[in-house]
């Protein structure tokens, strides 16, 4: 029990700013009322319909928090790795979040989960937390309008090169291994698009496309499409 705890504490102090604000049976009541959860790939964590879940720390794998129609289409508003804090699934202690959010998990997840009760009774007793919490709120909000003005007001090439520069930023390579379907999904638009404007974009030299994936062969142009700049044409191969 006394490594569990350990492991808990350390783990909150490193994810949490205000850790250090909490006096000390603030920190041992949210590190009681901490559990660590497993989801597995593709297990539905959070809806509008079910119990709040907690606030989810992640240590491994991935989670999309996207919005769902009534036909059954979904936009994607933003994901979550290994490090990140999840405050959407404790929405119903946040008065401000007044949005249905669904949460998925992409990969198998690995997370501490800090009951929405607990949560809930940190931020009526402490300023620092009741602050953090609504700071991670405000910028799931800008996350989600930034997703908005994508869909609404963008070209389809532009978003998929935004979409293709940021992935690629997470890793600093060159390559994506992602489907067509997949892309398609964290975009929010048809899969017939992407594969459509995936095809001009290798037309024109800016990615080589495989089984399963894609390689971008010129991040430069790449990048000032995603600006909204022209990149200009790609050389005419023999």
């Amino acid at each position: 029990m006394e490594r569990k705890d350990a492991a808990c504490e350390g783990c909150l102090a490193r994810a949490f700013p205000f850790w250090d604000k909490l006096t000390a049976p603030q920190q041992e009541y949210l590190c009681r009322l901490t559990r660590p959860v497993h989801y597995d790939k593709g297990a539905h964590v959070h809806s509008p319909t079910e119990n709040c879940v907690g606030i989810l720390l992640l240590r491994s794998g991935q989670l999309r928090a996207y919005l769902l129609s009534e036909d059954g289409r979904d936009v994607t508003l933003y994901r979550l790795f290994a490090g990140d804090v999840c405050i959407l699934s404790a929405s119903c202690v946040l008065d401000a979040v007044t949005f249905d959010v669904h949460i998925d998990a992409e990969e198998p997840v690995e997370a501490w989960c800090i009951g929405a009760g607990a949560f809930k009774r940190a931020m009526d007793e402490n300023v620092y937390v009741r602050c953090y919490a609504y700071q991670l709120t405000a910028e799931s909000y800008s996350e989600t309008m930034w997703a908005m003005q994508q869909v609404l007001f963008m070209s389809a090439d532009r978003r998929l090169a935004i979409f293709l520069a940021d992935e690629l930023a997470k890793t600093g390579g060159d390559e994506l291994r992602m489907t067509h379907d997949q892309i398609a999904r964290y975009m929010g638009t048809a899969r017939e698009v992407v594969s459509r404007m995936l095809k001009y974009f290798a037309g024109e030299g800016l990615v080589r496309l495989w089984r399963g994936g894609l390689t971008v062969l010129d991040k430069p142009r790449l990048q000032k499409l995603a600006r909204g700049e022209a990149p200009g044409r790609g050389r005419k191969r023999a």
